[in-house]
């Protein structure tokens, strides 16, 4: 339920224009399933250690509330690792708490020897030995969080593509973004003008059908107002909330699985 995640400047190369984010930045979203308040994804971004040069860590949280909960609980939480200077992945862990559903597993992309290496856990059978595997990827990925981070950074243009690798510890897809329209939106940020993006991620990285829009602010923040999944059991849409500062600006350090 975490609401997710590209011909852009070479990676590996730095960034000229400045960041559209900052170390502190919080997004809170209220997520409605169908026309059901569903729950609240939060999406906070924090420096590693708190130096320049340091990792950025994105922390999302994802807890359904109300009657969905009642009908499919979910806890989940995540932990991003990402170059502030490439945008390249450089881990991710995920605790996912739903319904009768409960694994933890943490992939490190190792671009030194191109590889992605996964470690997975069932909590739902705590005495089955944990699963590894090691499988190749390209020197530099986005894992379903920081996909986002690095598509604020692109020049979108209506009528354009962004190429973008994503990998999800077995396989990296090449998913391509449409940027397809500049339109207004209400939000409870006030009206917004937007640019409309369709990441062509259903068949691919997610197995099912079904269609996901995000809709980026066309200012240099690109946040992303309104991103919307369209699947069998009707659409979900999580709806930016509130931009806020996190004031510790910092974790201690990468989490140990």
């Amino acid at each position: 339920m975490c609401l997710m995640a590209l011909a852009g400047p070479p990676r590996g190369a730095g960034q000229e224009k400045p960041a559209p984010y900052v170390p502190g930045e919080k997004l809170t979203y209220e997520v409605v399933w169908s026309v059901f308040p569903a729950g609240e994804v939060t999406a906070t971004l924090r420096r590693v250690n708190g130096k320049p040069g340091d990792p950025f860590e994105v922390i999302t949280t994802a807890r359904s509330q109300g009657f969905v909960s009642l009908l499919y609980s979910v806890q989940n939480e995540f932990h991003s690792l990402f170059d502030p200077e490439t945008d390249c992945s450089r881990s991710i862990t995920k605790k996912i708490n739903e319904g009768r559903r409960h694994k933890e597993t943490r992939i490190v992309f190792d671009s030194g020897r191109k590889l992605a290496i996964l470690d997975e856990r069932d909590l739902t059978h705590p005495h089955d030995p944990p699963k590894h595997a090691e499988n190749g990827a390209p020197s530099c990925v986005e894992d379903v969080v920081t996909a986002f981070y690095f598509l604020r950074r692109q020049d979108m243009q209506v009528g354009h593509s962004i190429q973008l690798p994503v990998n999800d510890g077995a396989k990296t897809y090449n998913v391509t973004v449409d940027v397809q329209a500049r339109e207004p939106i209400q939000t409870p940020l006030g009206n917004r003008e937007a640019l409309r993006v369709e990441p062509k991620v259903f068949e691919s990285l997610f197995k099912r059908k079904g269609r996901m829009l995000i809709w980026f602010s066309d200012d240099s923040q690109h946040l992303p107002l309104r991103i919307k999944f369209m699947i069998a059991v009707g659409s979900l849409t999580g709806t930016l909330r509130s931009v806020s500062e996190d004031t510790g600006g910092a974790s201690a350090g990468p989490r140990a699985n």
